[in-house]
């Protein structure tokens, strides 16, 4: 049967009330991402043709979190699990065999598990398989009752089970798969509890009574399937998560020295040889390349670095560095900074909307704002582009020629070119283009007498 045929309902419509926040449970982020799209994560790796979120609390902001070709579905009334899935209905009735349900909430639940779940689903042609766990403290989960021969026969939930019920160990983890016919007219049988909810915990009784057999897979440990629920289960998801990443980069060839103490989103890529020190936060979608040796006390988001780039202590956003390029102590690379190779940029400098040419030298203390700077250029320390107009409030550009050497302390005020070859005089104030190979000093910087005579090729 082909997963064209299949597909997965993914229940993320409640309120998660405990988080006390103005943000839907499913969007708070674990490891860098909203809890929701790690759950789709593992969903789509199982390669079902079709995924459908039930939406309910903060709808809009849920289903913009969405990736491309995921359906949406409203629950307006959160009154149970088995009611949310009805709400699929009708865009999945006559269209797919087979159902998967699983919840946004559970960041954890691997692939993997959810692979070996479909998998036993469909080779026993099973009408219903639940994924259960053995939990060392069951309070609070429903008991998976089995017969005498193993046989499943129900699930309780803890405020219906009795004394010997409620010392069961096996728990229901509420992710389960469904024959899509048996499924629909199902759903809308479920009775509702003393609160008027539904839930898919009554299926299992119902398919037994009418000689089903229920089919489990029991997933590896209770951390895998737990929910989360409020601040400090989410804490812990997202501990969990980071150390699978440190693990993943781990085994890859990245080696971490102290690993405890380095974040790593779980959508940064990282290549081989790479070596991140102590106290290092990789955020968003950074791709470093291999041979880099990034910090301690850095802290990169969502930039592109080379080959062979050391960066210490410093934070880059949206920044491209290019190969061999060397950034820091204490520097800030702020979105729009792109780097060619073999550039460095010394302590306490910052560089923002900016193209550096590559062997530039840009030292310490200096700032450069919407500028354009050639190759092989050297920006003294001190150097600051006066960018920023107050009266007009409009950003200029600088340009800055190949092999041009500015000199300490020089303020160029935008918009303003300097051209290839130039100098200017250390703490000189340029407010007029320089032609290339000039030499200017004071304030304002006017022409030295000389021109710079041109370096021999």
């Amino acid at each position: 049967m082909g997963m064209r045929n299949c597909a997965a309902v993914v229940l993320a419509a409640g309120q998660g009330t405990r988080m006390r926040s103005r943000l839907p449970k499913v969007l708070h982020q674990v490891a860098g991402r909203p809890m929701l799209l790690h759950v789709l994560d593992a969903v789509s790796s199982v390669g079902i043709g079709r995924t459908v979120v039930v939406v309910g609390h903060g709808a809009e902001l849920v289903q913009a979190s969405l990736p491309a070709g995921v359906e949406v579905v409203t629950q307006a009334e959160q009154l149970g699990t088995g009611h949310a899935v009805l709400q699929a209905r009708s865009l999945l009735e006559g269209q797919v065999e087979h159902v998967l349900v699983t919840y946004g909430d559970m960041p954890l639940l691997q692939g993997e598990t959810l692979q070996r779940l479909w998998d036993r689903h469909l080779e026993s042609g099973g009408i219903v398989t639940i994924l259960t766990v053995k939990a060392d403290e069951p309070k609070g989960y429903g008991r998976v009752v089995r017969d005498e021969a193993g046989r499943v026969l129900c699930v309780v939930e803890e405020s219906d089970a009795s004394p010997e019920q409620k010392l069961i160990s096996e728990v229901n983890a509420g992710v389960c798969c469904y024959q899509a016919d048996w499924l629909w007219p199902h759903l809308a049988q479920i009775r509702p509890n003393a609160k008027g909810e539904h839930y898919l915990t009554d299926l299992p009784a119902m398919a037994v009574a009418e000689g089903v057999t229920v089919q489990t897979v029991m997933a590896e440990s209770m951390e895998e399937v737990a929910g989360i629920n409020d601040r400090i289960q989410l804490a812990k998801a997202d501990a969990v998560l980071r150390d699978r990443v440190r693990r993943r980069l781990m085994l890859a060839g990245v080696t971490l020295l102290d690993p405890s103490s380095i974040f790593i989103d779980s959508t940064v890529q990282v290549g081989m040889d790479t070596i991140i020190y102590p106290s290092t936060y990789l955020e968003g979608n950074t791709v470093i390349g291999p041979g880099c040796e990034i910090g301690p006390f850095s802290r990169i988001r969502d930039s592109r670095l080379g080959n062979g780039v050391k960066v210490l202590a410093s934070f880059l956003e949206q920044a491209e560095v290019g190969d061999g390029t060397a950034v820091g102590p204490f520097c800030r690379l702020r979105p729009g900074t792109r780097l060619d190779a073999n550039v460095n940029v010394g302590n306490f400098a910052e560089i923002k909307n900016s193209v550096v040419g590559s062997g530039s030298v840009i030292h310490h203390f200096s700032y450069l704002g919407d500028a354009t700077i050639g190759r092989n250029v050297n920006i003294g320390a001190g150097t600051v582009t006066c960018n920023y107009n107050t009266e007009t409030r409009v950003k200029s550009p600088t340009r800055i020629g190949d092999g041009a050497a500015i000199g300490s302390d020089t303020l160029i005020v935008a918009p303003v070119s300097i051209g290839e070859g130039a100098v200017t005089g250390a703490g000189s104030v340029v407010t007029r283009d320089v032609p290339a190979e000039t030499v200017v000093y004071g304030t304002p910087a006017r022409p030295a007498r000389r021109t710079r005579k041109p370096a021999q090729p």
